[in-house]
């Protein structure tokens, strides 16, 4: 399903309610973003309060990595405040009032807290991360949160090559490019295609 489709799949399902939370998942290198941003612009054109609120908001900081022997394996699952994500999203479904969240900033590779804020006039929440789909505790305690579930999965392949460029353009030489895509992306994204619950809708 194309974003456009999508947007008004969305405007049509959430008529009525306060809030629609659309949960976007894949591996890394998905296009989870772009689509995402995509969507947001259509809803936003058509008169939606929306917004995007990204999982890599939660990534914990290097310094503590460090300090658990997981700097190399940064984008794991142990590598994010889980229990932070769930509570927040806990909080967004709730309806309270204005909630502050962290956002991640790629150029300096930190979460920045108290980043943006989700207002209650807010009625679409796009939300998008590798693991929210994934059947495992205590990830699926997020299940009740999801009004909608995109998965997207352009194949390994196409990953592969995606999550190398990336490395790339940060900077990286290539053997060390190679080094970081095979060592922890590509088995992130083989444990997120494979321990992934089935979504709404599928995106290939």
């Amino acid at each position: 399903m194309k974003p456009e489709a999508l947007s008004d799949y969305i405007i049509e399902n959430s008529e009525g309610r306060k809030r629609y939370i659309v949960a976007i998942a894949g591996p890394p290198g998905a296009g989870k973003s772009t689509f995402a941003q995509a969507l947001l612009l259509l809803l936003k054109e058509k008169s939606i309060q929306a917004k995007i609120i990204s999982m890599d908001g939660f990534h914990l900081d290097n310094s503590i990595l460090v300090d658990r022997n997981l700097l190399d394996r940064k984008g794991a699952p142990a590598t994010f405040d889980t229990a932070g994500f769930i509570h927040l999203m806990n909080r967004l479904s709730n309806f309270e009032d204005d909630v502050v969240i962290p956002e991640f900033d790629r150029n300096k590779d930190l979460s920045i807290a108290g980043s943006s804020i989700i207002s209650t006039k807010d009625k679409v929440l796009i939300v998008e991360g590798n693991y929210l789909l994934i059947e495992e505790e205590p990830w699926t305690k997020l299940k009740k949160t999801w009004d909608q579930t995109i998965f997207i999965n352009p194949g390994i392949d196409t990953l592969e090559q995606r999550l190398l460029n990336r490395w790339l353009r940060h900077g990286l030489d290539t053997q060390d490019a190679k080094k970081r895509t095979l060592s922890n992306d590509l088995p992130n994204a083989r444990y997120v295609i494979e321990k992934s619950s089935d979504s709404d809708i599928q995106i290939f």
